[in-house]
């Protein structure tokens, strides 16, 4: 299931509830929590720093392995190349004051799901993140 978003400004909750609805999202509360954490910080990253004024599209889809055991949220968009993957996770043993800004959301999103990955090819970025769902 995927579905392009054009323009994707001020769509943030309309592409999160859009992936949430997908029949392949597990029905177990605490692991659509932790898909729901990390698809809002993936989704509203794009929407807000891919592209300016946020006038650009964002392809959004969700997919299960062939044995139902792993679920694949990916999302392609042509802004901004941009690896949020490369950041440093940011010291949590520091108080909030302390720590630099930016870059908790892709350090949850990192502890939330079982893997994610970032690659810019035919000039469009992809950010695929996975997730055991055999509950």
């Amino acid at each position: 299931m995927k579905k392009r978003f054009n323009p994707i400004k001020d769509k943030s909750s309309e592409i999160i509830e859009y992936l949430m609805a997908s029949p392949d999202i597990p029905k177990d509360e605490a692991l659509e929590f932790k898909i729901r954490l990390s698809v809002e910080e993936a989704v509203e990253n794009v929407v807000r720093y891919a592209y300016e004024g946020g006038i650009g599209w964002l392809e959004a889809g969700t997919s299960l392995s062939h044995d139902g055991l792993t679920l694949t949220i990916e999302l392609r968009d042509a802004g901004t190349p941009f690896n949020p993957l490369d950041k440093p996770d940011p010291d949590i043993t520091l108080g909030a004051e302390e720590r630099n800004i930016g870059g908790l959301g892709i350090f949850l999103c990192k502890q939330m799901m079982d893997s994610i990955e970032y690659r810019y090819e035919e000039g469009c970025n992809i950010l695929r993140m996975c997730k055991c769902v055999n509950v």
